[in-house]
């Protein structure tokens, strides 16, 4: 039986890799589809990501690769699948809406399995799509009671691969981000790094900027400073005022969180020294 695999490869440079790689490739009779890679020169770093076919045990595939390879390489093979989503959200729903239709236009590579939020108020928008809403409300309780909760819900899902924050609105504990490492992608009201806090958007029109934008990351413990997947920017003017900035600026936010979703959906991002390596 024929079978499709994505091989990733992260391993400390030196010469010869490409060949290496290549060769055991072409021993295990495998046809190479597509194949990336990257050096990072700086740091000595080298990346790979390579789509095979052919018939052949993956196991023994890695175990040759780990022959030809520095002893510390990272090896991962992946088998195309849709992996399973969870999205998370407040109350603003242009980001939710714009995955919901992606995913239901076949666009995803994904399985949204559900949406938790801590408002009630985007349920009826979910449900049109038959996937399962689930309501934890913050109110009248602790930053950690309320993440329990939220765990639990999570855990009723399943197996989850990512977690999207589609305009989630509330800071995630050091706990729950460790507990879905580099799981967790963050759509942010801006081009990092740039306006913090409530209203990004009328703070960009008082200081008169002339561009707007927006970026996903992976979550990490350190507020909005995780590691870039996308970002995008689109002028603006003085003849706009705030809220037309704001309205512009959601459809940057929708793009930028779509692309960063689909890009780790086809496993084309490698996440080192809180930076990504992206194959598009």
């Amino acid at each position: 039986m024929t079978r499709y695999y994505r091989v990733l490869i992260d391993c400390k440079d030196e010469k010869g890799l490409v060949y290496k790689i290549s060769k055991t490739f072409f021993d295990f009779g495998l046809n190479v589809e597509k194949n990336r890679e990257f050096v990072d020169a700086q740091n000595g770093k080298f990346f790979m990501r390579s789509e095979v076919s052919g018939r052949f045990e993956p196991a023994a595939l890695e175990a040759e690769l780990k022959l030809v390879l520095p002893e510390s390489a990272a090896i991962r093979l992946v088998e195309p699948r849709p992996k399973r989503v969870v999205l998370m959200v407040t109350k603003e729903s242009h980001c939710l809406g714009d995955i919901l239709i992606r995913h239901e236009a076949g666009e995803l590579e994904a399985e949204i399995v559900g949406v938790v939020s801590n408002y009630d108020l985007l349920r009826g928008l979910v449900e049109k799509f038959e996937i399962p809403y689930v309501c934890v409300s913050h109110e009248g309780l602790q930053r950690a009671e309320h993440e329990a909760k939220i765990v639990e819900a999570l855990k009723a899902f399943g197996e989850i691969d990512y977690i999207v924050l589609a305009k989630y609105m509330r800071i995630l504990t050091p706990e729950f981000v460790s507990r879905y490492d580099e799981k967790i992608i963050n759509i942010h009201h801006s081009f990092l790094p740039a306006f913090i806090g409530a209203n990004p958007y009328k703070q960009a029109y008082d200081r008169g900027v002339k561009i707007i934008g927006a970026t996903a990351h992976f979550v990490n413990n350190n507020l909005d400073e995780g590691p870039i997947i996308s970002q995008g920017t689109i002028p603006v003017d003085h003849a706009m005022d705030w809220k037309q900035m704001q309205s512009a600026g959601r459809d940057v936010e929708k793009i930028v969180l779509a692309k960063a979703l689909k890009l780790a959906l086809e496993d084309k991002i490698f996440v080192y020294a809180n930076k990504t390596v992206i194959f598009d």
